[in-house]
């Protein structure tokens, strides 16, 4: 399951992160992000992957970020067309790169769903946040059973607004029918304790309540 902590800045904090269970860092590459990073990474983990977030960004920016961050995932968080995504696959495959391509989609109501069918192919993965003022980091959850309705099969991961006490509620959605596509979660501002740093202890005392959760849920099961 994968376990992504976005908007990372401070070394110190990213560290510090790598000890906690999460198995992927966020770094946002968007100038109008008070999580905007543009600095050197600490020498992280090997199993740490890191994702960056980019909004409407160019081609070239994408592919140059990747290159130097080796970067394992790629979220688009602006209005980046399926051709867009088409075209950023080939120019990544032209320099030899291969990060998993997360197509970010805002959510507020069923009807957020439909481009959804879109991306079929050009995407590997895509995250629901929640539709609000800001690009990401609201702070706000959507409606969750909305995603009754999805029936693609390229896997998502669930963002917007979970915190410290969702993780009962994240159990139980992946144990239901809806959640049987949900590939892993995305957590930001509720784990803040300013913008861009992460109170860490937090985040290791609710990936280990969701591991331990959802293993006895699967041993339940059985």
């Amino acid at each position: 399951m994968i376990r992504k902590v976005c908007g990372m800045r401070d070394p110190k904090n990213m560290l510090d992160l790598a000890a906690t269970g999460t198995t992927v860092m966020g770094l946002i590459f968007y100038k109008k992000s008070p999580r905007y990073f543009n600095g050197e990474l600490p020498q992280l983990p090997s199993n740490m992957a890191l994702a960056g977030v980019f909004v409407n960004s160019s081609i070239s920016e994408v592919t140059d970020k990747a290159e130097t961050y080796d970067l394992s995932y790629i979220q688009l968080h602006g209005e980046e067309t399926p051709e867009y995504c088409q075209s950023l696959k080939s120019a990544l495959e032209e320099k030899d790169l291969s990060p998993r391509i997360i197509k970010a989609l805002p959510v507020a109501a069923k009807e957020d769903l439909s481009p959804i069918s879109g991306y079929k192919g050009v995407t590997d993965l895509f995250l629901f946040d929640t539709r609000g003022r800001n690009r990401g980091g609201n702070g706000e959850q959507f409606d969750w059973s909305i995603l009754k309705d999805y029936s693609a099969d390229t896997p998502f991961l669930l963002s917007g607004g979970i915190g410290p006490e969702d993780a009962g509620a994240i159990i139980t959605f992946l144990a239901s029918p809806w959640g049987a596509r949900c590939a892993g979660i995305d957590l930001n501002s509720r784990f803040e304790i300013r913008p861009g740093l992460k109170d860490t202890r937090l985040i290791k005392e609710f990936n280990t309540q969701l591991v331990e959760g959802n293993l006895k849920q699967k041993n339940t099961q059985e």
